[in-house]
Order: structure tokens, then C-alpha cells, then sequence
């Protein structure tokens, strides 16, 4: 961890990242929310469950937004994969939507069908609020993923990534490398600024300069596509001669922004991407462009999901914590990827 992070901040990045790891290999033992041993909780299923073999089929509803955005691709590509790994589970994907009337109805159909759980990462997580609340009442399990509902009761799980702490890395990485010079220009270009996960980035980008003395200066939006990034940067340099760092929120529009960058000509700043794509990865190996890094915004969430819910719908525990039954809620880490540490993250790089 960096030096610049206060006690607060620290606060902030919940380290679910080891509990999304343990969730993919997770054993299986008795629920002890009501007390029962592995009997009534399948006994010799729940024993081979344990060791990495089958428990009791559970019966997943995968549903999330339209594959528009190579993360979202990457969302739903590992959501299958991890399923696919799993003897014990059958999945039902629902068809990628952006229109959150038609998610609702496919949250409906799920309950209808008498599915075990239901992963859903909401097109609109305040639209999909009242469905999901019904299906928990229905008594079908919902997992959220990624983008929030309003209400707790809507959610038995909720795993997200941690966008506020994808801005406090991004800040502690530049204290690092520009905390003697106070009076560094750093640009930031956001992903679409009505989302309150760009809120929440930029607000924790901005706090953790602020620990070292540093803040942010010239700042755009874009739209989280290669053409609005481009057209945004193409803005940013013409408007500022000089600049001493970049942080761009999202890998995607970066391909945008790096062009950008090229076509103008410009190299005496460093850039820090935002999600983590197998493209920006590459770039940051060859060290051919002004990316020098990228804070990961894991797109194993709903791949998480999965795991999570098959261990709801087998009524077991997430392995190797010492509570029983599996957490309510889980924030996933949003560790930087540089030169020195990109070969462990490769695997984990999306197709932008």
C-alpha cells in the first residue's frame, strides 16, 4: 500500500479480493444460520461440494445489461465460464438488455420459473430495486452485482467493485511518483459524469491527492466509448500545453484517448487507465506509450456471483472463514497494474 493513504482511506477499499478468490473454490459445509449439521444440508453432496465435486444441483438466473463495452462483454463472458465450471449448477442467461423494463420482466420470469438464485447486475439499480425485492420475498435468493440496488432488502448478497477505491489508487500511485511537486498539473478525463460510480471515483482520486498535497486540474467526461474519449482528450490537450499526469477512469475509452494522445504529439506526461483491458496491460508491458498503469475494476463480479450464489442455493458456507453462511455484502479490491506486477493481472484482462 502506498504511503499517502490515511487511516480513513484504508478504510474505504474493503479487501474482498481474497474473500472473490476463496468464493471460486469455496467448500461446502452446513449452514449454521439455523443451527443443522450436514445432514439435513445434503451430507455426502455437501462433502463432495467441499472437495471440489457436486452438491445439490442449484439452478441460477443470470441476467445484466447488453455486452456494448468490453467490460460488460468480459462481465458476462466470465459469468458463463464460471458456471460452465460447475457440474452442480444449471444456468439460465437471460438476454443482455439495456431496457430496464425488460430486465424486470426477466427478474419475473426467473421467480416464475422457480429458479434457486437469481445474479442480476442491473441495468438501473434503483429500476430494478422493486424486482428484486419481490423476488426475495418470492424466497429467491438475489445476488447484485456491480451496480447497487436502493434498498438493502432487495439483495441476500451484494458484490461490487470498489469505485471510490479505484480513485484513491489511481491518487496514491501519482503521490508517488509526483508528491515533491505540488504544483503538477494532473488532468482527469471521468467515464459518464451522471453515474454516481464516476462520482464516486473522482471523489476518491481527489482525496487521496489531497493527502499528499496534489489535486486535480483540468477534468473532462466522457461517455465510457473510444470516440467520445478521443474527441474529450483531443479538448484536454489542445486546452492545457502543458501536463504532468492523466488519469483516465476507463480502459475502454482509452484506446480514444491514447490515439489522442499520439496524434497530437504529446509524451512529457504519464497516464493511469481505470478497469484494467488485456489492451492497456499490453501497452503497459511494452512501455511504448504514456501509460504506465491501470487500477483494476474486476470484471470477475458476476463471475463471483455465481460462485457466491451456488453456495446460497447448496445452503453452505464460504470456505475458510471462520463465520458461517456467506456474506452480505463484499467489496472487491483495486490494485494498480504496473510493469512490475502486470504478468499476475494478464489473465484477468478484457477484450476492449
Amino acid at each position: 500500500m502506498y504511503a499517502f493513504r490515511s487511516k480513513r482511506l484504508r478504510m474505504m477499499a474493503t479487501t474482498g479480493a481474497a474473500l472473490a478468490g476463496v468464493a471460486l473454490l469455496a467448500g461446502c459445509s452446513s449452514d449454521a444460520d439455523n443451527g443443522d449439521t450436514e445432514d439435513e444440508a445434503g451430507g455426502d453432496e455437501t462433502a463432495a461440494a467441499e472437495e471440489g465435486g457436486s452438491g445439490e444441483t442449484v439452478v441460477i438466473g443470470f441476467s445484466g445489461p447488453a455486452a456494448d463495452h468490453g467490460w460488460l462483454g468480459a462481465i458476462n463472458s466470465a459469468a458463463i465460464a464460471q458456471a460452465d465450471g460447475y457440474d452442480d449448477v444449471e444456468l439460465r442467461v437471460a438476454e443482455g438488455t439495456n431496457d430496464a423494463n425488460l430486465q424486470i420482466s426477466q427478474v419475473e420470469t426467473f421467480v416464475n420459473e422457480g429458479v434457486d438464485v437469481i445474479v442480476l447486475l442491473p441495468t438501473d439499480g434503483a429500476a430494478l430495486t422493486e424486482a428484486a425485492i419481490n423476488a426475495m420475498n418470492a424466497g429467491v435468493p438475489v445476488v447484485n452485482v456491480d451496480r447497487e440496488f436502493s434498498s438493502t432488502d432487495a439483495a441476500r448478497v451484494t458484490i461490487l467493485g470498489d469505485n471510490y477505491g479505484m480513485g484513491v489508487s489511481a491518487g496514491e500511485y501519482m503521490c508517488e511518483r509526483l508528491g515533491d511537486q505540488p504544483d503538477a498539473i494532473i488532468g482527469e478525463i471521468a467515464g459518464i459524469d451522471s453515474l454516481q460510480l464516476t462520482t464516486d471515483r473522482s471523489q476518491g482520486f481527489s482525496d487521496a491527492l489531497a493527502e499528499c498535497g496534489l489535486s486535480v486540474g483540468p477534468r473532462v467526461a466522457a461517455e465510457f466509448t473510444i470516440d467520445s474519449g478521443q474527441e474529450v482528450t483531443a479538448q484536454l490537450l489542445s486546452a492545457n500545453p502543458q501536463i504532468d499526469a492523466i488519469w483516465n477512469h476507463d480502459d475502454d475509452q482509452g484506446i480514444g484517448v491514447l490515439a489522442a494522445i499520439d496524434e497530437a504529439g504529446r509524451d512529457e506526461f504519464f497516464m493511469v487507465g481505470g478497469a484494467g483491458s488485456l489492451n492497456a496491460m499490453q501497452a503497459i508491458e511494452s512501455g511504448d506509450t504514456v501509460l504506465e498503469a491501470t487500477v483494476i475494476y474486476p470484471s470477475t463480479q458476476a463471475a463471483d456471483g455465481i460462485a457466491l450464489a451456488r453456495l446460497l442455493g447448496q445452503n453452505a458456507n464460504l470456505g475458510d472463514l471462520a463465520s458461517p453462511g456467506v456474506p452480505r455484502r463484499i467489496v472487491l479490491d483495486a490494485p494498480v497494474v504496473t510493469a512490475e506486477n502486470v504478468d499476475q493481472y494478464m489473465e484477468i484482462g478484457f477484450e476492449s
